[in-house]
């Protein structure tokens, strides 16, 4: 697919809604494809020119362009990129959404989705150096894309590296070395190659780094394209750790004094007399530990502004625990059942056994000696339930609600909160589940109140408020609003839901009442949802917000 770079040297910005006349191959032929097109002018030429035209406009816009991960090699070890040109569908998107926001419109201010952003960036650089001048200095060459990464290039610990996109090879030469000039630094080297400066602690490092690109770019790289891919669209951020990641933090684990730490392998000096000086620091490290850090395959992150909302997508795979034995998809069934005015929600579901999974996976990665009956045994005599109880009391599923007239002051000032909408609902064998709620309520003394419950079918409401136990005996309709609908998009695969409805009643504006400048930002706040779920031993993780 085509992409848009950012303006060559001279130009005023990038063109954000008129993608085609920002590539430079297009620029190129503009003049030549004139003149062809008059020698073979007729209609059916012309046509032709306006439906590809068309088809070209509409490629460019959605397309997010060449990448830093084009200039890093194949292996890097971690990588965080920044897109302020992504596609024009998110550049709109976001200007959209963060020109709701009056603080940051003031920032913004004159500002719109095809203005440069980075002059803007640059204005407090300049004033803090009095020789650099962004229009002459920067401009002519600094692209839209940048990065940073850790590479192993063979030395002792992974080697920071740099990248930014240019326009115009000679002016960033000329650009970079003012920088570093302002700064007042004299370290610091770099090789510009194509369209991308790699920026190292020295020439030497960002050669090398450069070259092993050209032998094999980590854009290339299968470990890398497949998290990247499993993420889903990029956005104007991008986060990957690939899986060389585990073994430096199981030799990082192994002893923190190592020359992968930020320590640089620094030596403990011990008390005269009481044993040999420069005695190396080794802690014990879990075998399980090492051996799950060793097994990391990979992960990668994105944020990006899609469909009016904020989004923060993950995902991760590896590890030598099963993770199947906590994949369940019920937790958004649990929170869409709870009343419709619900101002925050939080619910999961956990398979049968989950338990005993956790301890045994807690078992691994600590090195606890005691075994998992061992645990359960010493968690019954501390608390008075079993293994069993506990895995009973959340059912199948369950779920928290705080409903919208929810008053902090007078939840706090409660003794029994028996006035205070806020609640669970849980889903399962509701004869056990008020069975272990009796022997919690035992032990609670006075708050044993919290612990009040009703029961209609496999359904157990619990909480202080008999009102919203009722409430929550039936099915609200949370999960058929529009505002759970448009930040939890998961919810018929989530395994843990996390939801905000920010116009649920006055909660947020009563929190906010002290400061007006903060009250009017948040007015402006819909919905914030999370939800994560399991799947093929892959984690996901997705985080939304909307605005109205």
């Amino acid at each position: 697919m085509s992409s848009t770079p950012p303006p060559t040297s001279g130009s005023g910005g990038p063109e954000f809604l008129e993608p085609e006349s920002g590539d430079p191959i297009a620029r190129s032929r503009e003049g030549r494809d004139g003149r062809r097109t008059a020698l073979l002018a007729g209609a059916a030429a012309a046509g032709l020119a306006l439906v590809g035209g068309g088809v070209w406009a509409t490629m460019s816009f959605l397309a997010s362009g060449p990448q830093p991960a084009e200039a890093l090699p194949a292996g890097t070890i971690g990588y965080v990129s920044i897109d302020l040109d992504p596609s024009g569908e998110q550049k709109i998107e976001a200007f959209r959404m963060l020109d709701k926001f009056p603080a940051l419109r003031e920032e913004l201010d004159g500002f719109d989705a095809d203005d440069d952003l980075l002059e803007l960036a640059f204005e407090d650089i300049e004033k803090e150096c009095d020789g650099l001048d962004y229009t002459e200095d920067v401009k002519p060459w600094l692209g839209y894309r940048f990065a940073v990464a850790a590479v192993d290039l063979g030395e002792e610990r992974p080697t920071p590296v740099g990248v930014v996109q240019v326009t115009d090879a000679d002016a960033a030469r000329d650009g970079l070395a003012k920088l570093r000039e302002c700064a007042g630094e004299d370290e610091g080297g770099w090789v510009v190659e194509g369209d991308w400066a790699v920026v190292a602690e020295t020439e030497d490092l960002a050669r090398e780094a450069s070259a092993a690109a050209a032998d094999g770019s980590l854009a290339d790289d299968a470990d890398f394209q497949r998290w990247t891919e499993e993420v889903g669209d990029p956005g104007v951020m991008t986060m990957y750790a690939g899986p060389e990641l585990g073994r430096h933090l199981a030799d990082l684990a192994a002893n923190p004094l190592t020359p992968l730490s930020p320590l640089g392998g620094m030596t403990l000096d011990a008390e005269p007399g009481l044993a040999e000086p420069d005695v190396p620091v080794e802690p014990e490290v879990p075998e399980e530990m090492a051996e799950a850090l060793e097994s990391f395959e990979g992960m990668a992150a994105t944020v990006r502004f899609s469909d009016g909302a904020l989004e923060f997508e993950a995902v991760a795979g590896g590890g030598d625990v099963s993770l199947d034995a906590f994949a369940a998809t019920g937790a958004g069934d649990a929170v869409g059942a709870l009343p419709a005015d619900t101002a925050v929600a939080y619910g999961l579901s956990l398979p049968e056994g989950w338990l005993t999974a956790m301890l045994d996976f807690f078992r691994e990665y600590t090195g606890e000696s005691a075994s998992v009956e061992e645990l359960l045994t010493q968690f019954e005599a501390q608390t008075g339930v079993s293994g069993d109880d506990v895995e009973a009391l959340l059912g199948e599923s369950a779920a928290l609600g705080i409903g919208s007239d929810f008053d902090p002051e007078a939840f706090f000032g409660s003794a029994d909160g028996s006035g205070v909408p806020i609640g669970a609902r849980i889903t399962g064998d509701s004869e056990r589940v008020q069975e272990v709620l009796g022997k919690l309520a035992d032990q609670a003394g006075g708050a044993a109140t919290f612990l009040a419950n009703d029961a209609d079918g496999d359904v157990v409401a619990v909480g202080p408020n008999a009102d919203y136990r009722k409430q929550l005996l039936e099915d609200g309709g949370l999960g058929d609003t529009e505002v759970f609908q448009n930040v939890v998009r998961e919810a018929d695969q989530a395994g843990a839901v996390f939801f905000v409805n920010f116009r649920a009643g006055d909660w947020l504006q009563n929190l906010s009442s002290s400061d007006p400048e903060v009250a009017e930002n948040l007015e402006r706040l819909e919905g914030l949802g999370a939800s994560s779920w399991i799947d093929d031993q892959t984690s996901h993780v997705v985080f939304r917000v909307t605005t109205d």
